[in-house]
């Protein structure tokens, strides 16, 4: 009886804007050969070309998968509660999709320097079933080490690239990448950060200091 992988990774942790996507995709283990010979990788290791090529293949070969795609204000949320943050958001919404799969084997890509802390609280997250039978790799790097994981980083990324460009067409604007590395995105945040807020992780520090400066500026007209 073939033995079911899962691999978990995301795609949108750090930009200031759109959302942040997580993939769970479930593998026979018969099949990992197939992904070996697409040329499956760290979404990060290819073009955004080879992505899409890669995502229409995957698609062919996952045996089930589930897709998560946290819009800025569960992100908001969750950062700002308290009680959570963004790596116990991750943990808990791998943890979800996982469970809803019946793995024999877990891969996940660890966001937390803190593995045993991560790898402790995901489990408490998991249904009883699937944290009893499955075997949990837990690891940094693992969706360059591990090809299911590389296999959900190419989906995650597909899509959050795809909820980007929908956002562009539908506001008619090119805010580019969505990270505070591009000039674009710097801009439009300047220009965009209160017409466009809902777009926004306003919890990040980046949009934070755009609000007090521009408030600053408001005050120094009196």
């Amino acid at each position: 009886m073939s033995k079911i992988i899962v691999g978990v990774d995301e795609a949108g942790r750090g930009p200031v804007l759109g959302p942040l996507v997580m993939a769970a995709l479930a593998f026979k283990d018969e099949d990992l050969k197939k992904l070996e010979w697409l040329g499956v990788k760290d979404s990060k290791l290819l073009s955004s070309q080879v992505r899409e090529e890669l995502f229409e293949r995957i698609r062919e070969i996952v045996h089930d998968f589930r897709i998560e795609v946290i819009e800025p204000d569960a992100i908001d949320l969750s950062v700002r509660s308290g009680e959570s943050n963004l790596n116990w958001l991750e943990a808990d919404t791998s943890a979800k999709l996982v469970s809803e799969l019946q793995p024999d084997k877990i891969i996940i890509d660890c966001p937390s320097p803190n593995i045993a802390a991560y790898k402790n609280y995901f489990l408490k997250q998991l249904s009883e079933g699937v944290r009893s039978n499955a075997e949990l790799i837990m690891e940094h790097k693992a969706d360059t080490n591990y090809i299911v994981v590389g296999a959900a980083s190419i989906v995650a990324k597909v899509i959050r690239d795809k909820a980007i460009e929908k956002i562009k067409t539908e506001i008619g604007c090119d805010f580019g990448s969505g990270y505070m590395s591009d000039p674009k995105t710097q801009e439009f945040l300047k220009k965009g950060y209160q017409q466009f807020a809902h777009l926004f992780r306003k919890s990040w520090q980046s949009y934070k200091d755009v609000e007090e400066e521009k408030l600053q500026m408001k005050l120094g007209e009196f």
